[in-house]
């Protein structure tokens, strides 16, 4: 049954530019398949964001005459976790013992999230912006990238301590194991000023490849796209005028 439901996927990719490799164009595909996170708080005026072609980010809004050439240092502030608590199947779990440790485990993945980030820009090649871990340590003008953790399914492990999964493939159980998505909400800070120059929103999906290791885990799905959005983050900050930075299909299909 699970080929059926990642074969559409596949067709979709090929008639672009095949099933593994398809990824001119990902972006509209993304839009079609992936239905953004509404809309959690973090970002004050959410209303003022709109889908971009040539961003892999389902909602971005830029302040008018604002540029991330004005800016030669970065800060990447600690990943905010207070809205992923608000996440409907964390409130249904009756275990205090589950629940301490799942909300362990979501501050984990929010220095995670932060450390690969600042990885990322620290191995960059091009060196795009000096990182600023502490005071004094800033050349030019800073800018700081404000992000919070907002939504991410559980994986099978949870699902049977809630009682959900019932048979494969079937219910509430198996369209959350497959949907295996991560959601953030970002901003971006002029620290002089202290203005918000950008505003930038996304919900992606791990790998849809039959066979997937990382569901031993509840989080598992959600450390690889935290990593394609900790690169993507420095595709976007060394991309050329007119240049788009394309979302890597995610449905592909890998029987090994």
């Amino acid at each position: 049954m699970k080929s059926f439901r990642i074969l559409p996927f596949c067709l979709v990719s090929a008639i672009l530019a095949g099933c593994s490799a398809a990824q001119s164009g990902s972006n509209g595909i993304k839009s079609v398949m992936v239905e953004p996170a509404p809309d959690a708080g973090f970002i004050e005026h959410p209303e003022r964001q709109s889908k971009p072609a040539d961003l892999p980010f389902q909602k971005v809004w830029i302040k008018p005459g604002s540029s991330l050439s004005a800016y030669q240092s970065l800060v990447v502030a600690p990943v905010n976790t207070y809205y992923m608590q608000e996440m409907d199947w964390l409130h249904k779990m009756s275990s205090v013992n589950v629940i301490s440790d799942v909300k362990k485990d979501i501050e984990e993945l929010a220095y995670y999230f932060h450390d690969q980030v600042v990885k990322k820009f620290k191995d960059d090649p091009q060196h795009r912006f000096q990182i600023v871990e502490y005071p004094g340590q800033q050349k030019g003008r800073v800018v700081r990238l404000e992000l919070a953790l907002i939504e991410i399914d559980p994986s099978q492990p949870v699902l049977h301590a809630l009682s959900w999964a019932g048979p494969p493939g079937t219910g509430t159980a198996a369209g959350l194991i497959n949907q295996r998505r991560a959601a953030f909400e970002g901003r971006l800070r002029d620290l002089q000023t202290g203005e918000v120059i950008a505003t930038f929103a996304d919900r992606d999906t791990a790998d849809a490849g039959p066979l997937d290791l990382t569901r031993l885990t509840w989080y598992g799905p959600a450390k690889g796209i935290m990593d394609r959005w900790a690169e993507q983050f420095v595709q976007i900050a060394n991309r050329r005028p007119g240049e788009a930075v394309e979302d890597p299909i995610p449905f592909t299909l890998r029987p090994f």
